[in-house]
């Protein structure tokens, strides 16, 4: 006699396998499409960069390459990404501090939001595109300026914001101080320059702009 809970699997009410013969994995689902084919996975379950891999294998130059331009075209963040991964344009670092300024130091006049998270993921998405050190620098010096500049005119008082910004100071010190010393005065002056500022924002910013130079930097490195 045939017993179907011999050969049913409860789980998923697919028939089991026999011994010796592989299936696809439990959860996913794989359609076949013109040129490539597709790995679909269950809708409890996320996909993964090892399923973007598995789907991409199928995928020949020509299909890449669209690929890749409907990615250009989606938006601003990826030409960025992609112009600054493969070395594209004159001024690399443009459209990540056109980023930080409307995000950290925007018009409020235009009615425009702050958004810290935003600010800080352009310079996130440069290191994550290229990540020169000087670059770095400089992008993280340039946040601290605008977010200086924007609190001198609007005098807000945002807890959050000096937070992030007094924790990217301390980011920029680090990072200003691991140049050479021939490449470092550069950054530090504009640094010094900053810390001197802190007083027309708050004094508690004023008080950990000073901290944290004097923690980072010593006489030599100031001369």
């Amino acid at each position: 006699m045939c017993h179907w809970r011999d050969i049913l699997d409860r789980t998923n009410l697919l028939p089991r396998p026999k011994s010796g013969i592989l299936s696809q994995p439990r959860g996913v689902r794989i359609n076949h499409h013109e040129g490539f084919k597709a790995v679909v996975r269950r809708k409890n379950t996320s996909p993964t960069w090892n399923d973007v891999k598995t789907a991409l294998q199928d995928f020949d130059r020509a299909g890449l390459r669209g690929l890749v331009q409907d990615l250009y075209t989606l938006s601003k963040d990826n030409q960025a990404f992609l112009n600054a991964r493969l070395g594209l344009g004159h001024d690399h670092l443009r459209p990540f501090k056109s980023a930080i300024s409307r995000w950290i130091s925007p018009d409020l006049m235009k009615g425009q939001s702050i958004s810290v998270s935003k600010a800080k993921k352009a310079i996130a998405d440069y290191k994550k595109a290229i990540g020169r050190e000087d670059g770095m620098a400089e992008l993280s010096i340039f946040y601290c300026e605008e977010a200086v500049g924007f609190l001198e005119s609007c005098s807000m008082d945002d807890e959050k914001y000096s937070a992030a910004l007094i924790r990217m100071f301390g980011r920029s010190l680090e990072i200003a101080t691991s140049f050479p010393p021939a490449e470092r005065s550069t950054y530090l002056d504009r640094l010094n320059k900053l810390r001197s500022r802190g007083k027309n924002v708050s004094w508690v910013v004023e008080e950990e702009f000073n901290s944290l130079w004097f923690d980072a930097v010593d006489e030599e490195q100031i001369a």
